[in-house]
C-alpha cells in the first residue's frame, strides 16, 4: 500500500501562560506510509463549483490518523476536508485540497 510519505499536521493553538499572556503553540507533526491517488474528477468539478481545488486521496491505515487538519506532501501543504473508512478494511481516505489561487506560493488573482 505504501507509495508516498506524507507528513500529518495539527496546528498550533493558543494557551494563556502563568501571567495571563497568550502564547501561540507549536504545531505537531508525524510522517506516516500512504497511498497516493487521484481524486475522482466528479470530487474535482464538485470542489471547484464550490470554491476550492481536490488535490489527492491518500489511504492509510486507520489507527495513524488522529483527526489532524492539515497535511503535506512533496513540500506542499493541503487541508484535510474529508475522510472515508472503507468498509471492512484497516484503510481510511483522507481527501485533501489547496484553496483556490493558493497554488505554488501564487498570490490570489495573478
Amino acid at each position: 500500500m505504501v507509495d508516498a510519505v506524507i507528513t500529518l499536521i495539527k496546528p498550533g493553538s493558543q494557551r494563556q501562560d502563568a501571567r495571563g499572556v497568550w502564547r501561540d503553540t507549536d504545531e505537531t507533526t508525524r510522517e506516516i506510509f500512504a497511498r497516493m491517488d487521484s481524486v475522482a474528477r466528479t470530487e474535482f468539478f464538485n470542489g471547484g463549483q464550490t470554491g476550492f481545488r481536490p488535490e489527492y486521496r491518500f489511504t492509510v491505515f486507520i489507527d495513524e490518523y488522529q483527526g489532524e487538519d492539515l497535511c503535506e506532501f512533496n513540500g506542499d501543504r493541503y487541508a484535510i476536508y474529508r475522510t472515508y473508512h472503507v468498509p471492512g478494511t484497516d484503510d481510511l481516505e483522507l481527501y485533501v485540497k489547496r484553496e483556490v489561487g493558493a497554488s505554488h506560493g501564487q498570490e490570489n488573482g495573478a
